[in-house]
């Protein structure tokens, strides 16, 4: 299976704190990687540095052949990395269509189509289409960022836990929904629901204290408390 995105020895700083200390993983096309690790580990600063928002200092991160290290965000995007950050980052004041309209960078057939499927697939998207953003609630306002982030044909999808702070139901909806974007691309997940992580992951890598400490295939992880125990805190 081709490797779509290579991350090696990635060292980075947030102003005079050293965040990331060696963190490598490697994301397969077609796949969903699962990045895991308690709070304070370095998870979300591994997508900002994969997307240019934290640039490591030192390290590589190769995408599809292209070496993208300290390359600036629109660059990254416009190769074909989305992402969806922790916050969503929806626009409040804009509706939901022009969230979308804002978002897209082409309005030719293909995009189109990505645009109709995502509101097949986020039925409510369609329904609230003129309501502006800020009003949605947290699962809609998931759905509109995950949306936005895979119609313009990504190659690549960075999601920051798209389950934090949602209803069982809604949780159960973003899964279901990542599923379908599973077979049109490859997904980089971070997410500490580990049954919505477990479900819908192929592989997984644990970070602790800013370094990559353990990865594998995700069935060896459900089959692995021990592991579990020492790395997520869980049974």
């Amino acid at each position: 299976m081709t490797t779509l995105l290579k991350v090696e020895e990635i060292q980075t700083y947030i102003e005079q704190f050293h965040i990331l200390q060696g963190v490598n993983f490697e994301a397969k096309q077609g796949e969903v990687t699962v990045i895991l690790g308690r709070n304070g580990a370095g998870k979300t600063t591994t997508l900002r540095s994969v997307m240019g928002l934290n640039p490591p200092q030192e390290g590589s991160i190769v995408f599809d052949g292209q070496d993208i290290t300290g390359m600036a965000t629109y660059d990254i995007a416009n190769i074909g990395i989305g992402y969806v950050p922790e916050d969503q980052g929806v626009f409040g004041e804009l509706t939901v269509e022009e969230n979308m309209k804002v978002a897209m960078k082409k309005t030719d057939e293909e995009t189109l189509a990505k645009l109709d499927w995502v509101l097949d697939l986020f039925p409510d998207l369609k329904t609230y289409w003129k309501k502006r953003g800020g009003n949605l609630s947290g699962g809609q306002k998931q759905m509109l960022a995950i949306s936005r982030a895979y119609v313009n044909n990504s190659k690549l999808l960075l999601i920051d836990e798209p389950s934090k702070g949602l209803a069982p139901i809604m949780v159960e909806k973003v899964m279901d929904s990542i599923q379908q974007m599973k077979k049109e691309t490859t997904i980089i997940l971070v997410e500490q629901n580990f049954y919505m992580a477990s479900t819908i992951g192929d592989c997984f890598y644990i970070l602790d204290d800013g370094r990559t400490v353990h990865h594998g295939r995700m069935h060896e992880l459900k089959e692995n408390e021990e592991l579990r125990k020492q790395y997520l805190g869980i049974a």
